[in-house]
């Protein structure tokens, strides 16, 4: 074994790079939790946890073997040839003889941790957590090993086609988008009067989880050069600028409609710049990132009315997002891909570019690509969430009881936020059938932990009352609001005359 052959600079940064990406898990989970309701923001955060270590335990025992063994050559998935890791230590890795095997299936599990952890967002607010850990294992296995063996693997249909897939639209981002489509199809819809008056319970959650997403994902596709060298410096400014201009026009474009600046739609967009930066960043110049970013804000933008025309329950918008944004990504590529950014790793010197560098066939090898890719993950992930749900014990899906209690209360145990609960309309405050006082005509209120755990959504009343008491002194402040019809007060709601 010779380890002078690796440049030690190089082996750092990928270490760091990798250690980025991991930074990215909780970045999903704190931007999952403050998308979904109060009453099932933990929830997330222990999906995306536990569904880490479900992967961590599947690349070491099989999945990488499955998806980069290089003695594979049946072009679809990989042998047992590395199980458990062996065979790997200080060889040139698959991927690129500029770092160690033992170092590229270290980077490469955090590709699959991440993909996992957004996989497992279908499962917002009504998705019981034990199948979908049994659930990500044999997706893991059966479905993101194959696709990495395809682009990546030496001996993948898709890389010895010319697939040009940097840094994973297909494995990654389509993956994920549309295998979490899948899944909330056959997990169902959540109840209708969930969906009323829906709103993210912590927009604050919302942003720190993009912007740690957004600092790991420069990690992810820099380290996707595997050295540090000027494609991974190229490869982080087109993303920068992807993410800016995809963050602007979706919130531009929220704007139009709302006349506010919405923080959830600026951030929306800077992910769906990033999702289409990662199968792109390494191929294309930084003025198509410019293209590339204020494409997808816009098209991953409506993309989210998709759910609404097929019925499909995509709480958290993985197929608009990560699906909707890796094919435009991965187009792109057979568009703007350059033989002349490639080549700034001085490995892949020989690689074409797309229809820049007059090379045109390549955008149909990419678009074959893309429907595969989306054509295998569908079938297969809907095939294995219903093969596990037919399974006594293993459904997938919550209780009603427990999707209006929330999944906090009814699977964790814990809340993010356990705290006596002040809400928005302050006649909430008051539960059905709650005693009066003697002196004064405000009843009064029993206080509820976590956030909605009776499980109404928020609606409008009549009246609003708050009690301000200090010492003897009572004070009453009423606020008048007229709602569009009497019959919206839900019956059995206490109504202060």
């Amino acid at each position: 074994m010779d380890v002078s052959q690796f440049d030690r600079g190089d082996m750092a940064f990928i270490i760091i790079a990798g250690a980025m990406v991991s930074f990215m898990i909780p970045g999903l989970a704190f931007l999952y939790s403050g998308l979904a309701r109060r009453k099932s923001a933990l929830s997330l955060i222990w999906a995306v946890s536990a569904s880490n270590a479900i992967c961590i335990f599947q690349w070491y025992f099989w999945g990488y073997s499955l998806a980069f063994s290089p003695t594979a050559t049946n072009g679809f998935i990989g042998n047992l040839h590395n199980f458990g890791l062996k065979n790997l230590l200080g060889n040139p890795s698959p991927g690129s003889p500029l770092i160690p095997d033992l170092l590229y299936s270290f980077y490469q599990m955090e590709f699959a941790c991440v993909t996992a952890g957004i996989l497992v967002g279908g499962i917002a607010e009504r998705g019981r957590v034990l199948p979908a850990m049994i659930f990500t294992f044999l997706w893991l296995t059966l479905v993101y090993s194959p696709l990495a063996c395809w682009a990546w693997n030496i001996n993948g249909w898709g890389f010895k086609w010319g697939v040009l897939d940097y840094a994973g639209g297909g494995p990654v981002e389509i993956g994920s988008g549309v295998g979490g489509l899948a899944y909330a199809w056959v997990l169902g819809r959540r109840q209708e009067r969930e969906l009323l008056n829906f709103r993210p319970h912590n927009v604050s959650l919302v942003n720190l989880g993009t912007f740690i997403l957004w600092f790991g994902w420069l990690g992810f596709n820099g380290g996707s050069a595997f050295g540090a060298n000027l494609r991974a410096v190229m490869s982080i400014w087109s993303s920068m600028l992807a993410a800016a201009f995809g963050g602007v026009v979706w919130c531009l474009l929220d704007y139009r409609l709302e006349r506010k600046y919405s923080m959830v739609g600026f951030c929306s967009g800077t992910i769906a710049g990033l999702v289409a930066a990662t199968p792109a960043s390494g191929f294309i110049p930084p003025w198509a990132a410019v293209i590339l970013g204020t494409v997808s804000g816009a098209v991953c933008n409506y993309a989210t009315k998709v759910k609404f025309l097929i019925k499909v329950d995509d709480a958290l918008d993985l197929f608009a997002e990560h699906a909707v944004g890796g094919i435009i990504g991965l187009l792109a590529n057979g568009l703007f891909a350059s033989q002349s950014v490639i080549a700034l790793d001085g490995v892949n010197t020989s690689i074409k570019g797309g229809w820049i560098d007059h090379n045109y066939k390549q955008l149909y090898i990419q678009f074959g690509y893309v429907c595969a890719v989306c054509g295998y993950t569908f079938v297969v992930t809907a095939a294995i969430a219903k093969a596990i749900d037919m399974i006594p014990g293993l459904q997938l899906k919550t209780t009603p009881q427990g999707e209006a209690l929330g999944l906090d209360e009814v699977e964790i145990g814990e809340f993010a936020n356990d705290y006596i609960e002040v809400r928005r309309d302050f006649a909430d405050w008051t539960a059905p059938g709650d005693r009066v006082n003697e002196h004064l005509s405000v009843p009064t209120t029993h206080t509820y932990a976590s956030g909605d755990r009776h499980g109404r959504p928020d609606v409008q009343q009549k009246v609003h009352r708050l009690r301000l008491e200090e010492e003897s002194n009572v004070e009453m402040i009423s606020l008048d609001i007229l709602p569009e019809k009497e019959s919206e007060t839900p019956p059995g709601v206490g109504v202060a005359e």
